[in-house]
Formats: C-alpha cells, sequence, structure tokens
C-alpha cells in the first residue's frame, strides 16, 4: 500500500477553558474571569494544529464519542477541517469526554478535571481496519483504560495496537498523559518496542527513566535529557524520541543523530494559556515525520507551533498557517541555551 496523510487516534475532548484570577486554596474562592469552549485531547488538538498550519494532507480521527451536543459539536469542527471521521465512533452508553481546565491569568499555568466518558470505550476493535495513513498519532496512553490493560502476549493492549499498526505498515508515533504512578512502567514500558517516535515532555522523560532531568536550581539539563532519550531507544523505540520543555526542544535518532532547539523569547503578556502546546509541538514533529524532514527543520516548526499555541485560552485556536508560524522565529528569536556538550 503506498500510504499517505496522517491519522490520529486517542482522546477527542471538548474542553471547557476557564480564566481565574488565581488558584484557590482549599475551601476558598477563585473568580471566573472568562469562559470557552475549545478543543482537547492530544488526537484531537494535534489534527486542527496541522489543519491551522495550512497541511493540505489527508487527515483521518481514531475515537469515539457520545451521543450528545459536546460529540455532535467534535463531529462538526471535524467535518468543517475536512478529516475523515469513519473511525471516529458514537458510543450510546457514554457520554463525550470532557475537561474542565482552569487557567491562572497571571501566568498561564493550568489545572485539569476530566472525564473519561466515551474514551473508556476505545479498543482494539476501533484499530483492526488500519487507516490508509503514513503516520499514526496515539494520544493518550495512560487515560485511555481500553489500552491501558495487560495483555498477556504484549504487556498491555496499548502494546498489541502499535504492534499490529506497525505490521501494517504505518509509521506509529506516541504520547502518554503526565502521571507519576506505579502503574507507567507496565503500561507505557511494553509499548515502546512497537513505536516509532516518541513525543513526550521532559517530566514524562524523567519518570519513564529514572532520571532527574531538571538540575535542582529548575534548570533543564541537557546531558540528563540527552541521557533519557538514549535510554528510551535503548528500551524500544525503534526511531527516535522528542522531548519538550519550557525551554525548547531536544530529539535523539537511533542513528545517535541528536538537536536541542531552543524555544520563542517570547515577551511579558503574549502567553495566554499553556494548555495545548505540546500537542502543538507534536503536531510539528508529525509534519515532519511525513514529509521526512530533518531534525532542525522538524524542531523549529514544532517550538514555534508550541509558540504560536500559547498566544490563546484554548488548545489550538492560536496555530495559524505555516509561514506565518515560522515567522514567529525571526520576530522573537530564539532563548538562550548551552550548547550540547560532546
Amino acid at each position: 500500500m503506498d500510504r499517505y496523510g496522517i491519522a490520529t487516534a486517542g482522546n477527542f475532548i471538548v474542553d471547557r477553558v476557564k480564566i481565574i484570577d488565581h488558584w484557590p486554596a482549599q475551601d476558598t474562592l477563585s473568580r471566573i474571569l472568562s469562559e470557552q469552549r475549545g478543543t482537547g485531547g492530544g488526537a484531537y488538538n494535534s489534527l486542527c494544529d496541522l489543519r491551522n498550519l495550512g497541511v493540505e494532507l489527508p487527515l483521518s480521527a481514531i475515537g469515539c464519542l457520545g451521543p450528545d451536543a459536546d460529540g455532535d459539536w467534535i463531529r462538526a469542527d471535524l467535518t468543517v477541517r475536512g478529516v475523515n471521521l469513519d473511525r471516529l465512533r458514537v458510543c450510546p452508553e457514554a457520554a463525550t469526554s470532557y475537561t474542565d481546565v482552569m487557567t491562572v491569568q497571571a501566568d498561564g499555568r493550568r489545572t485539569f478535571f476530566h472525564h473519561l466518558g466515551a474514551s473508556v470505550a476505545l479498543g482494539p476493535a476501533d484499530f483492526a481496519d488500519p487507516p490508509p495513513a503514513r503516520v499514526l498519532h496515539l494520544a493518550y496512553l495512560l487515560l485511555l483504560p481500553g489500552l491501558d490493560q495487560r495483555d498477556r502476549q504484549f504487556g498491555s493492549v496499548g502494546a498489541r495496537v502499535l504492534a499490529g499498526l506497525r505490521a501494517a505498515g504505518l509509521l506509529t508515533v506516541l504520547d502518554i498523559v503526565s502521571e507519576d504512578s506505579p502503574r507507567v512502567a507496565g503500561i507505557v514500558g511494553p509499548a515502546l518496542a512497537h513505536t516509532d517516535c516518541l513525543v513526550i515532555n521532559e517530566l514524562e522523560a524523567g519518570v519513564l527513566t529514572g532520571l532527574t532531568v531538571r538540575q535542582p536550581d529548575g534548570a533543564a539539563d541537557p546531558q540528563q535529557l540527552r541521557a533519557a532519550a538514549a535510554k528510551l531507544l535503548e528500551a524500544g523505540v525503534k526511531q527516535m524520541v522528542a522531548i519538550h520543555l519550557p525551554e525548547g526542544g531536544y530529539a535523539r535518532r537511533a542513528d545517535g543523530a541528536e538537536r536541542f532547539q531552543p524555544s520563542l523569547n517570547l515577551p511579558p503578556g503574549y502567553i495566554q494559556g499553556a494548555a495545548g502546546a505540546g500537542d502543538a509541538f507534536a503536531a510539528g514533529i508529525l509534519y515532519g515525520l511525513h514529509e521526512s524532514w530533518e531534525l532542525g527543520p522538524m524542531l523549529e516548526l514544532a517550538v514555534a507551533t508550541a509558540a504560536a499555541c500559547l498566544r490563546h485560552p484554548t488548545c489550538a485556536a492560536g496555530v495559524g498557517p505555516l509561514a506565518e508560524t515560522l515567522g514567529l522565529i525571526e520576530t522573537y528569536g530564539l532563548r538562550s541555551w548551552p550548547a550540547l556538550p560532546d
């Protein structure tokens, strides 16, 4: 099969983004200053980011929605974006997944209150007929109970699904939700051997490897980032590990090639919300992988797309056309970052 296009699978969520004046202590009050409905979940956000960039590749969605107004809103939104919905099914017994996103106005920091809803129903049967895409992005393990279960042969159901997708000829890209618990190793560990590219943040890299990727003063440690990526490749990731963090993005390929790309030097007041920035970074990686870009251009697009995302409180509405997004690098410049040691 001559595969072409990008499919995303996993969490399709409606975010109810509430801008609050401060994060309250228990039993105290915070004021909601504004509220918007937006996209949520790595699978949904990445599709929207790709279309907002102007990517004209075939895009398709794999997931589960409820028979409700939120599900109708997601389907209508993706239809307008020209996304194939043949594998985005409605589950009569569940509500569409949603998240209340509490975003502090002053710094964009956010806290999530999530209802799993129909995402629970996503399982191996939804991948029995793989899409004709070249790249498949699965997001997020640890938030998909149907894939997070144990499997006797593969270790986890998610690992079984990824193995089947690779056998069908797809390039698999995996993202996970941030969680530090004993179950992470049993769910994510087996999946690494069937993952071509792993896209995670620095905290998730630390949880998966046991390494401390930030120094005591809070600064990111480039040597530990490098060590974490190398350890994840040794654990089974086939082609590349990409780690995003506020300072930028670091990627390492199985052949030893590596690059750290500093993030943009954004001015005070630019950031309106941090939700979705990691998914925007992933969208840049997905497009670069599909087009077989080198690490440099791929990471430049990834950090620029993340920066564009930050200028809006919702997860994807801040991302604009490709040329304008890349132009943000020239407009704002890059943060300083020490050279990677030899």
